[in-house]
């Protein structure tokens, strides 16, 4: 236990951060050959999305998975949208590169 906290599930879902927890959905729903998430959002601290310039808020991400095989660009698109999920919300700036 550290802090107070115990290892449990629960707790460590709570400590991820967005970018951690985009891996996990990413990894699950593609199983990608490449996967890369890049945390832009200290250049663009004090912008919109980013006032305070704290916080997860801008991200590139590239994947490349044959699960896009065959697949327009806007279906990709709504793919890795759908596998993030309610993760959506909270990202100000999604930049997405997306290949076989």
């Amino acid at each position: 236990m550290q802090n107070g906290k115990g290892l449990g599930a629960e707790n460590w879902e709570r400590e991820m951060t967005i970018s951690d927890e985009m891996r996990v959905r990413l990894q699950a729903a593609f199983a990608p050959k490449t996967l890369k998430i890049e945390d832009d959002s200290a250049s663009h601290a004090g912008h919109a999305g980013n006032p305070g310039g704290a916080g997860e808020t801008h991200f590139n991400v590239m994947i490349r998975s044959e699960a896009f095989a065959g697949q327009s660009r806007v279906a990709r698109h709504r793919m890795v949208h759908k596998a993030l999920g309610d993760l959506v919300p909270r990202i100000h700036a999604l930049a997405l590169d997306l290949d076989v």
